[in-house]
């Protein structure tokens, strides 16, 4: 089994009237500097301040009544956690989310207001994915993993199904779109998207340096892991090893990965405030800040960019802003 065009359409379907079709934005001066033409499409405007509702709402509303019932159970940092709390919430289901201890506080509590019930753990000595399963065998939940999952695959898909029909309804034809990458959800879903709707377009992935486990995995042809030592501030994208499923989308359909590091995307979050007027979190802004670090040329080109979440504490945001990190 693997995902298919015909799932990311049946995704979109599902979603009308439920999630945001963000906008695409231009920026004159972002097109001034890179050379070539930017269009944003700034998921940090999805409901739950991140594209991971897309997926979540996706994968619960084919649940049964009984299976919702029943409710669910996740593992996230932040934005996965909140996309599900949110999908649950107004589906009806209950919703236990399995969230690290450094987590950002502004996601605990986002997530906790949804009406999530919140099992915390050190993501650094345990197992996230045992104590999912624990939970899962113990009260009856169905899992919802946050990118291992064709249903999720397909509804993070619904960005590059959107971002290919705003492009082209702003006159434009896209040469690569660049997303942000961690399990690889919504970069193997855009990337199947596009393989349909514009296979000239070249999707490139972005993770952290420190993070770089897709751009090893994709060397040695194999899924690799990242050094438990490792740290970023972008805590969204702080996922062990590329999914099982998403890896052999990426292999097949995405032009590369490559990394960008925490000065790097440090440097983009000011851009984005200072000259787009948005508030991007670290682990969104990884995109923008390749193409501002000169990692992806654009000259006489048009580039898709995905800004995918807009969740970053006021503290962390603060000292960004302020040019200490």
């Amino acid at each position: 089994m693997t995902i298919t065009f015909a799932d990311v359409e049946a995704a979109a379907q599902r979603l009308e009237g439920l999630a945001v079709v963000t906008p695409v934005i231009e920026s004159p001066a972002l097109n001034e500097r890179l050379g070539g033409r930017v269009l944003l499409k700034p998921e940090t405007l999805q409901r739950g301040g991140a594209f991971k509702f897309r997926g979540a709402m996706n994968k619960l509303s084919r649940l049964t009544l009984e299976e919702r019932a029943r409710g669910v159970v996740a593992c996230s940092s932040g934005n996965h956690a909140q996309g599900v709390a949110l999908a649950a919430r107004m589906l009806g289901a209950p919703a236990v989310i399995v969230m690290p201890a450094d987590a950002p506080q502004m996601k605990v509590a986002n997530t906790r207001a949804y009406g999530a019930e919140i099992v915390i753990y050190d993501r650094y000595s345990e197992d996230r994915e045992a104590i999912v399963q624990g939970i899962a065998a113990e009260r009856g939940m169905t899992i919802v993993w946050p990118y291992d999952d064709y249903d999720i695959i397909a509804g993070q898909g619904t960005v590059g199904l959107e971002l290919e029909a705003q492009a082209r309804g702003a006159g434009a034809t896209l040469d690569l779109v660049v997303s942000p990458a961690g399990g690889g959800g919504l970069l193997s879903g855009i990337a199947t998207a596009l393989k349909q709707l514009s296979p000239s377009t070249r999707v490139w992935g972005v993770e952290p340096a420190t993070y770089d486990d897709i751009v090893r995995s994709l060397a040695a042809g194999e899924r690799l892991g990242v050094d438990p030592a490792a740290r970023t501030i972008c805590d969204a994208l702080q996922t062990p090893s590329p999914g099982k499923l998403t890896f052999p989308i990426i292999q097949s359909d995405v032009a590369g990965v490559i990394t960008v590091t925490d000065a790097e995307v440090a440097e983009a979050m000011r851009f984005a405030f200072t000259w787009l007027k948005l508030v991007v979190e670290p682990g969104g802004c990884v995109a923008l800040a390749a193409l501002l670090a000169g990692k992806l040329p654009l000259e006489g080109q048009t580039a898709g960019v995905v800004l995918s979440g807009g969740n970053v504490d006021p503290g962390l945001f603060a000292r960004v802003l302020a040019g200490e990190i």
